[in-house]
């Protein structure tokens, strides 16, 4: 099993790549930095090196600055969607130049494709709000689906937010909290549409495998990556304090959010409440169902 991944040295692309390792996979990661370092066992090549001669049964594209690192200038706005765009366009040249099509091509996407639609109930089949997060999404969705007509099913991951002590969102919270400087943003009503990190990887290398293997009901098109409970702001505020031994009693006015951070406070004001319908249809069991305990056991002492 061969696999190519853009965005391997991020905090998805590292965790899935070991999975990978450890199932035997040959894992090369694709940058615009070939020098850059890697772990044992993982090739890095440069978009110069994708040659039609190349083989691999699998691309994961997960390439893509984060939405949430910076406040939305319009050159950073600008930033997002070339960061996604540039790879995927360049990952379509090499498969139309292939002589061996790889048999899947995994697409990172968002739950903002949804947009901002509070407390409605949202699968894969739902109609999405425009807003700036439906936008890119939709635009970086399209792009990768280029490759179906090349002969190439396409899996569109929409992530929710991942969860994890060592990385993303969750690693920032954990200093203010645990200083007893948490607290809800807003009203706290919006929803968290969340998946801890083991489940995002199990997920993906479940439905990774399931092309792999040729089975008949391999999904294609978007997959929601999410848990089957989301949280409110609140909850989860509550719920991280509680995890930590530490109270939250700080309340952030959505009007500071505004002033602070402009039309990205979107991402914290706003919300939506995104379930995994294709992924129950796949059968696949959660290990980190719920909010509490899985913060719970995240942050216990070992």
């Amino acid at each position: 099993m061969r696999i190519l991944i853009s965005g391997g040295s991020g905090f998805l692309g590292r965790a899935l790549s070991a999975r990978l390792l450890q199932d035997g996979a040959e894992v090369a990661w694709i940058s615009r930095d070939p020098g850059r370092a890697a772990p044992a066992g993982i090739k890095v090549l440069g978009y110069g090196d994708l040659q039609p001669s190349l083989r691999f049964d699998a691309v994961l594209n997960l390439a893509g600055a984060g939405i949430a690192e910076r406040r939305w200038s319009d050159r950073r706005r600008q930033v997002l969607f070339d960061s996604r765009l540039g790879p995927t366009r360049s990952l379509l040249e090499w498969i139309r130049r292939s002589g061996h099509l790889p048999r899947v091509l995994v697409s990172g996407s968002a739950v903002g494709w949804y947009g901002d639609q509070g407390d409605v109930s949202l699968t894969e089949t739902s109609p999405p709000h425009e807003d700036f997060s439906h936008v890119l999404c939709s635009t970086w969705e399209a792009a990768a689906m280029e490759a179906v007509p090349l002969g190439v099913p396409v899996l569109l991951l929409r992530t929710g937010v991942v969860l994890d002590p060592e990385g993303g969102m969750l690693r920032r919270l954990l200093t203010p909290f645990r200083l007893g400087l948490g607290g809800r943003l807003g009203s706290g009503e919006q929803v968290l549409s969340w998946i801890a990190l083991a489940d995002w990887v199990e997920a993906t290398r479940a439905l990774l495998r399931r092309h792999l293997d040729g089975a008949v009901d391999a999904p294609v098109g978007p997959v929601n990556l999410t848990a089957p409970a989301p949280t409110s702001n609140a909850q989860f505020t509550c719920a991280l304090g509680g995890a930590l031994q530490r109270p939250t009693l700080f309340t952030v006015p959505a009007s500071l959010l505004k002033l602070a951070l402009g039309d990205m406070s979107s991402l914290l004001l706003g919300g939506q409440r995104v379930l995994p319908a294709r992924l129950h249809q796949i059968g696949f069991a959660f290990r980190h169902p719920a909010i509490g305990p899985y913060l719970q056991a995240a942050l216990s002492p070992p």
